[in-house]
């Protein structure tokens, strides 16, 4: 089951505040005030309004979206990425034949 549009885009708008306030405590603020403009809006039954609602959220997340978005050390882009990569592991090799 896919998530809804909606639910996507509420996703993607907490995980944007992210980037810009990587405290959680100054975050929290934000991710209510969030849920808030979302939750101002969840009545709204006509398809043709929910498609503006939705265009115009869209737009609001391009243009806020952070030049230099947060990533985990580890995830790929991350300044850990691949930092301590195991030695591959070679086939045994056999002794040197005795003459």
């Amino acid at each position: 089951m896919s998530p809804s549009p909606a639910t996507s885009l509420y996703r993607r708008s907490l995980k944007l505040s992210l980037d810009w306030a990587v405290q959680r405590s100054i975050w929290r603020g934000q991710a209510v005030y969030i849920r808030s403009l979302f939750d101002a809006n969840k009545d709204v039954r006509d398809p043709r309004q929910q498609q503006v609602l939705l265009r115009e959220t869209e737009k609001l997340l391009d243009e806020w979206k952070h030049p230099d978005p947060y990533r985990a050390p580890t995830a790929p882009g991350g300044n850990k990425w691949e930092r301590n990569i195991p030695a591959p592991i070679l086939p045994y090799a056999a002794p040197p034949a005795a003459h």
